[in-house]
């Protein structure tokens, strides 16, 4: 019989420091939420993981950038709202105009009027800005003022109704790209999680059963170490 070495107690304890690991891990699993917190952990996962995050952050960022445009292209089009209800209003006041029962005061008054509103429009068109840069720069537009005719202001408003249909082109393909870009996002998040997150309850199970099989080992590693000692009290 050998007493020498406790073979039982040797192994019951190697079976207890490797379950003691196991716990360990869990244990860390389970308060990050994370299956990979190094690359011990698995390194291929960990890499993909990465690149997924890389991924992630840049379409998070191209989306934000799209938001700005179409954010930019709203305030354009509130701009050239308020101008085409001018220019409406401007062409009823040339027709106004046109009345033969006004007296040369009347006249006047709606020549201040079409000149103020033409002023006006030039100070929309070239002062709107979004985050310091203007946004109607790139319009076509013609100038109208209380000289102008009935057929310059309807040409100024077939002007603002064409750039305002180019924003609204514009607007719509931006939507497009947001909602690719919100599902391609969605979906390489949801992978990236499925490579890198840990299953809660899975872990659990692990972490239980591996908390009871410490607690068998202590047990089983008391009863190892009495044995030997039973046996010299025999032997003597």
């Amino acid at each position: 019989m050998r007493i020498n070495h406790n073979i039982s107690a040797i192994n019951t304890f190697r079976q207890y420091n490797a379950n003691t690991v196991k716990a360990s891990k869990s244990m860390e699993k389970l308060s990050s939420g994370l299956r990979i917190n190094r690359a011990a952990d698995d390194a291929a996962g960990l890499s993909i993981s990465e690149k997924m995050r890389g991924e992630i952050a840049g379409i998070a960022q191209r989306l934000r950038n799209t938001q700005d445009e179409i954010s930019s292209i709203q305030t354009a089009e509130g701009a050239l709202n308020e101008v085409s209800d001018m220019l409406v209003r401007m062409k009823q006041l040339v027709i106004q105009k046109d009345n033969p029962t006004y007296a040369s005061e009347d006249q006047e008054n709606i020549d201040l009027e079409l000149a103020e509103l033409g002023a006006s429009i030039d100070s929309i068109i070239s002062d709107t800005e979004f985050n310091g840069n203007t946004v109607l720069a790139s319009i076509t537009f013609t100038s109208v003022d209380a000289s102008s005719t009935e057929a310059e202001i309807e040409a100024g408003i077939t002007q603002i109704n064409t750039a305002r249909a180019n924003f609204g082109a514009q607007q719509n393909k931006l939507e497009h790209e947001i909602n690719n870009n919100s599902t391609y996002h969605e979906n390489l998040q949801a992978a990236e999680s499925r490579i890198r997150d840990v299953d809660m309850a899975e872990e659990m199970m692990e972490y239980t059963k591996n908390n009871i099989l410490i607690q068998a080992a202590q047990s089983m590693l008391a009863q190892a170490t009495q044995q030997p000692q039973g046996i010299l009290q025999l032997l003597q």
